[in-house]
């Protein structure tokens, strides 16, 4: 995937490339149904239902919120997360997504 092709705002073309980067093309699944520019969900490869929703909109520059999906709905993170440094979103995503 050509990361700066996408409809993404910059700072989630950043958090994508940093993704790569340090896990490799093909350790996250993107959810191509996600069309606002300023949001995107990644989900994991062996669980499709195990995803986390990324978001730049209403936060501070440079900084992401970001929601958890779980395979049972009720126990979705939805709003906990919000005006995070990319380290941290990259924290929290490769322990809620990778093995």
């Amino acid at each position: 995937m050509n990361v700066w092709a996408i409809d993404k705002d910059t700072p989630l073309k950043v958090l994508l490339l940093e993704l790569v980067h340090r896990f490799g093309e093909h350790a996250l699944a993107l959810n191509t149904r996600e069309t606002h520019r300023q949001a995107l969900e990644l989900c994991s490869l062996s669980d499709p239902h195990l995803a986390a929703y990324i978001y730049t909109f209403a936060q501070n520059p440079g900084h992401y919120g970001i929601d958890l999906k779980y395979p049972i709905a009720q126990h979705n993170i939805i709003g906990e997360h919000e005006n995070l440094p990319l380290e941290k979103i990259i924290d929290i995503i490769s322990t809620h997504l990778l093995p």
